[in-house]
């Protein structure tokens, strides 16, 4: 046990420390105050002490027992039990979810966190349903994500004429859904049920879950938002380290024990699994709840402060436009210390034997990330409506998918979500709020302009990874002229679709 948590603090470091060291040192070049500095400092040791102790039991609990719950519905055949029991995982997932509560914290002036937090969760939820039918039923991926964003795109036109300001909450909320409670969880269980099908495409299928588990609270946020007027938000930068630290250590209980006790449940009447492993999994589940309130503590008393600081510095100063490179530099480097980046990059190495490195998918994420900062930092400078840039985007997405081999489009997808994480909610989001405080300190325009940023996160890497599998699709067939007999590294690749 030391040695897999040495080696996972390690981990956690190598992701974390390049953040650090980059804020840290550009805080004391424009003399930021040193208690935000040295608070900054501590909660990124919680973070990476979090960040170790929530992968170490996130692989223990979360993906074992979902790989089982997926073979045990497929066996089962029988459909309403797989409906009723995928919903109940997906809504508890989602009410589990760091960065959803994150969030709801940013925007508890603009929606009732609660009411913010099972609305998300009641959409997750049924679209999870979706996402894991197409497994069984072979529906096709790209079909279901095109008519996904078309109810999308159709909804919020209308909405954008009730509550215009609303917009960029839902695409938001739909943003931090998937961080790392749910990315593991539900990659794994549609794993199990892929796996479960055994036909040649089940890999493959058991991408593109969290890319259509995506859409569903987008959905049901733009619903609400026909009966919420948004307020202007009001970031907490007063709450201290012990504050946080209480508050999360009874809201990510409560999030847990629905989990815990959903695999009681199953281990009584499904599994009946050892009591040895049965400790293990429980011990498992108690590192998953320590890392995660450690990770939530350090990330909202430490980043949040510093980065809503560092923001309204820059965007008061006489080089405002410095908030878009500095901004995308920050992009790229958080996005290593993200939990569900892990864990999806691990499984994406696993399941494409290889191909698709965590070297090649981190890198691509990290310039995803880079330019979605840069966007939305763009808004905060010009007040640009975020219609010119998410619409646009999205139709390029949906056409380069019948270009783009089908396991780059389906890791596409999961990566979107996978990305917009607590860290995202906690340093990001902060940075580019702060910079539409300095610039417009009344605060009229902060829910128009600073707010999207999520949306923009999550987008990017749809484009990116897309791009890089264009460019593997060239490579193999150049390849292929050089040398015709040579076993082609994307030979794995379904063009079924």
């Amino acid at each position: 046990m030391l040695k897999a948590l040495k080696s996972k603090l390690i981990e956690s470091a190598t992701a974390v420390i390049p953040m650090t060291i980059a804020v840290i040192v550009l805080s004391l070049l424009i003399g930021l105050p040193g208690t935000l500095i040295l608070n900054f400092l501590f909660g990124a040791i919680l973070l990476i002490i979090g960040l170790a102790l929530f992968s170490m039991g996130a692989e223990a609990s979360m993906m074992s027992i979902a790989s089982e719950i997926g073979n045990y519905l497929v066996q089962k055949k029988n459909l309403w039990l797989i409906i009723g029991v995928i919903f109940t995982v997906g809504f508890l997932i989602t009410v589990a979810e760091p960065a959803l509560w994150v969030l709801g914290d940013q925007f508890n002036a603009v929606v009732d966190k609660n009411i913010l937090v099972l609305t998300v969760s009641l959409g997750t939820g049924i679209f999870v349903v979706i996402a894991l039918l197409r497994i069984i039923f072979q529906f096709q991926l790209r079909t279901l994500t095109i008519i996904g964003y078309a109810l999308v795109f159709a909804i919020a036109g209308v909405v954008a004429m009730i509550n215009p300001s609303f917009i960029p909450v839902a695409f938001d909320s739909g943003g931090v859904t998937t961080g790392p409670m749910a990315v593991p969880f539900i990659m794994a269980l549609g794993y199990g049920l892929a796996k479960a099908r055994g036909d040649k495409d089940a890999d493959i299928d058991s991408f593109g879950l969290i890319g259509i588990a995506s859409i569903g609270p987008i959905l049901s946020v733009l619903i609400l938002g026909f009966f919420v007027s948004a307020q202007v938000p009001i970031l907490d930068l007063d709450s201290t380290f012990v504050d946080y630290l209480f508050a999360n250590l009874f809201q990510m209980l409560i999030a847990i024990i629905p989990f815990i006790i959903f695999f009681v449940v199953f281990q009584l009447f499904v599994f009946r699994f050892s009591k040895q492993k049965v400790i293990k999994i429980l011990i498992a589940f108690l590192y998953v709840y320590v890392g995660l309130v450690l990770f939530l503590t350090g990330a909202n008393a430490g980043l949040v402060n510093l980065a809503y600081a560092m923001g309204d510095f820059f965007a008061q100063s006489s080089y405002s436009w410095v908030i878009i490179p500095i901004g995308m530099l920050f992009g790229y480097i958080s996005i290593a210390a993200e939990p569900s980046v892990m864990v999806l990059n691990k499984l994406v190495e696993d399941v494409s034997a290889g191909v698709v490195t965590k070297r090649m998918m981190l890198v691509s994420l990290s310039i995803g990330v880079s330019i979605s900062v840069g966007l939305a930092n763009l808004r905060v400078l010009t007040g640009l409506n975020i219609w010119w840039i998410i619409l646009p985007v999205y139709i390029l997405i949906m056409i380069l998918m019948f270009f783009t081999p089908k396991i780059f489009y389906a890791i596409a997808l999961d990566s979107g979500g996978a990305v917009s994480g607590a860290l995202t909610s906690a340093f990001l989001m902060p940075f580019t709020f702060g910079a539409g405080m300095g610039i417009d300190p009344t605060g009229a325009s902060i829910l128009t302009d600073a707010f999207g940023l999520v949306a923009f996160v999550a987008m990017t890497p749809l484009l990116t990874i897309q791009i890089l599998g264009l460019l593997s699709r060239l490579q193999a067939h150049r390849a292929k002229q050089i040398s015709p007999t040579k076993e082609q590294v994307v030979s794995f690749e379904s063009e079924g679709e």
